[in-house]
C-alpha cells in the first residue's frame, strides 16, 4: 500500500487562506507578500476507521450535572455583566482589542480580584518581563499571595506551569506571543495560534480552569489569525475606546454561557482600571442655562440606556461646497437627516457648514438618535435653545416619519432617573394621525412629561423650534 506523498501548497500566514498557486496578495484577507509555500502531507487510500474506546458513556442530558458550570464572581462586576454572571470553570474567554487600549490592565486587575477570593490565578506574560507586570501590579494595588506570575512563550513552559500551580484562573498575554515547539511557523503566524488554542481549550476543559486570553487584532480591527481561533473558544469580548478618552467598553461577540447584547463601561486611569455603573455624567454636559444646539439622546448600548449629549453648529459657508463635518455620528446619517429637514420642515442648509458632535468621546450608532440629531441642527441653525431637561427619541424617515424605537420604556425611565423633565418620543402608529402638524398626545411617565408626535416638524413645533419653520413651510406650500 502506497505511503502519504507531500505536496507543495501555498498559504497566507495572516488568514491561513490556501492556494495553489503563488500569488502576491491574498484572496481572503487582502494581505500583500504574506502568501508563502509550505509542505502539506496527502493522505493515502482511505482506511475504515476502527472503532475507538470511549471515556465516558453517553447518558441521558437529563442526567448530567450543571453543577460544574455554575458562575463565580471574578470580583469585577462590569466584566460579570457582560459574562452574564462571572466566569464559568472549564471556559476559554478570548479578548481582543487595539494596542494600548487596556486589556492587560483590565485582565491583571481581573487576576488579582479572583486572587483576592482566596483562588489562585497564574498570570502568563509573553509581552513583557516579570518585573514590568509588577510595578503595574504595584501601581494598581494588584498584590495578593495567591497570584502567580510567570514570563513564558512556549507553550510547553506554560502547561509546566499550570501543573505546578493549579490555578483555578490562568491569564494568557497574549496568545499570539506563544509559540509551540514542534509546529511549523513563528509565533501569532496561523498554524502556531491554531495549536496553542487548541492547546490551552483541551487543557481548561480536562481542568475545569477558566482560560483568559488576550488576542491581537488586525488594522481593521479584526482579532489577528485563523477564523478558528473564535470558534474554539467559548466567549470573544471586544475591549474599545477612543486614545483621547478615559472611558472604556467592553462587549460581548461570542457568549455560549450568557447574553451577547450587554455592555461594560470602565474608566482607564493612572491607578488602574475601575467600573463605572453610571456613565451618564460622562457624556452629558449640565449647562447652567439654555444653550442653542444641544440636545440629549437615550441610546442602547445593549441593554443599558445611555444618555448622550449631542451638539449641532450651523454657520454660514465661505466655500462653494458647505463641509459636513461629524464626531461620533455616522456621517451619512447626518447627510439623510439635513436632507429630511430641508425636504419636511424647510429649514435650508445647502450654504451653510454643518457640524455635529457628541459630548465626551462618545460613539452613537443608534438609529434612536436622529431625532435629537435633528433637534440640535435645528436649534442651532434658528439660534435658539430647546426647553431645560429634555430629551429626544425617535429614529427619522426618510418621507419625515418618527420609527418607533426598541426599549422606549427602559429609555424614558432612565431619563426621569436623571431628573428629565420632558421628553419628545414617536407616537404609537394608531394615534399618528393625530399626533401631527402643532403638537401630540401627551402623558406622564415617573413624573417626567412625555409628548408623542408623528414626525420631525411637529417635533420642533413641540420644542418651540417652529417659529421659522412654520413660515418656511406656508412659502414652500
Amino acid at each position: 500500500m502506497a505511503g502519504s506523498k507531500t505536496r507543495s501548497t501555498y498559504r497566507c500566514g495572516e488568514c491561513g487562506w490556501s492556494t495553489a498557486r503563488w500569488v502576491g496578495r491574498c484572496g481572503e484577507c487582502q494581505a500583500w507578500g504574506s502568501v508563502s509555500e509550505v509542505a502539506v502531507a496527502s493522505a493515502g487510500p482511505s482506511r475504515r476507521t476502527s472503532a475507538a474506546p470511549v471515556t465516558n458513556a453517553a447518558v441521558p442530558i437529563g442526567q448530567v450535572s450543571a453543577e460544574r458550570a455554575v458562575h463565580h464572581r471574578s470580583g469585577v462586576p462590569e466584566l460579570d455583566r457582560v459574562l452574564g454572571g462571572g466566569l464559568v470553570p472549564g471556559a476559554a474567554v478570548l479578548l481582543a482589542g487595539e494596542p494600548g487600549v487596556g486589556k492587560s490592565t483590565l485582565l491583571l486587575e481581573v487576576a488579582a480580584r479572583t486572587a483576592g477570593t482566596q483562588q489562585r490565578t497564574l498570570y502568563v506574560t509573553g509581552e513583557e518581563s516579570a518585573a514590568q507586570v509588577r510595578l503595574r501590579a504595584d501601581r494598581t494595588g494588584g498584590i495578593h499571595d495567591q497570584l502567580y506570575l510567570a514570563a513564558e512563550t512556549d507553550l510547553g513552559a506554560v502547561l509546566t506551569h499550570i501543573e505546578q500551580v493549579r490555578p483555578s484562573t490562568v491569564v494568557i498575554d497574549s496568545v499570539q506571543t506563544i509559540s509551540a515547539s514542534g509546529v511549523d511557523g513563528v509565533p501569532g503566524g496561523v498554524t502556531q495560534v491554531k495549536e496553542v488554542a487548541q492547546a490551552l481549550v483541551r487543557m481548561a476543559k480536562s481542568r475545569d480552569i477558566t482560560v483568559v486570553m488576550i488576542g491581537h487584532v488586525t488594522k481593521d480591527g479584526a482579532i489577528a489569525g485563523p477564523r478558528v481561533l473564535e470558534h474554539l473558544v467559548d466567549v470573544v469580548l471586544h475591549f474599545e475606546g477612543d486614545r483621547n478618552s478615559r472611558f472604556r467598553m467592553l462587549r460581548a461577540v461570542k457568549n455560549r454561557f450568557g447574553p451577547v447584547d450587554e455592555v461594560g463601561c470602565f474608566d482607564l486611569g493612572p491607578d488602574g482600571i475601575r467600573t463605572v455603573e453610571d456613565p451618564t455624567g460622562i457624556f452629558v454636559e449640565r449647562h447652567h442655562g439654555r444653550v442653542p444646539g444641544t440636545c440629549v439622546a437615550v441610546s442602547m448600548e445593549g441593554r443599558r440606556p445611555l444618555l448622550a449629549e449631542v451638539q449641532g453648529l450651523v454657520t454660514l459657508s465661505p466655500a462653494e461646497r458647505p463641509r459636513r463635518t461629524t464626531s461620533g455620528i455616522d456621517s451619512s446619517r447626518l447627510a439623510m437627516i439635513l436632507a429630511v429637514l430641508q425636504q419636511h420642515c424647510g429649514i435650508r442648509l445647502h450654504q451653510h457648514d454643518v457640524f455635529a458632535s457628541t459630548v465626551g468621546g462618545a460613539r452613537i450608532s443608534d438609529p434612536g438618535a436622529d431625532l435629537a440629531l435633528a433637534v440640535a441642527i435645528a436649534s442651532a441653525h434658528f439660534v435658539s435653545a430647546p426647553p431645560a431637561g429634555v430629551v429626544a427619541l425617535g429614529e427619522i424617515g426618510l418621507s419625515g416619519e418618527l420609527r418607533r424605537v426598541r426599549d422606549l420604556p427602559q429609555r424614558l425611565a432612565e431619563a426621569a432617573r436623571l431628573g428629565f423633565a420632558m421628553a419628545v418620543v414617536p407616537a404609537d402608529p394608531g394615534a399618528a394621525q393625530g399626533a401631527r402638524r402643532g403638537g401630540g398626545r401627551e402623558r406622564t411617565v415617573d413624573g417626567m412629561r412625555v409628548v408623542e408626535v408623528a414626525d420631525v416638524a411637529s417635533a420642533l413645533v413641540a420644542l418651540h423650534l417652529d417659529r421659522r419653520t412654520k413660515h418656511a413651510l406656508e412659502v414652500v406650500e
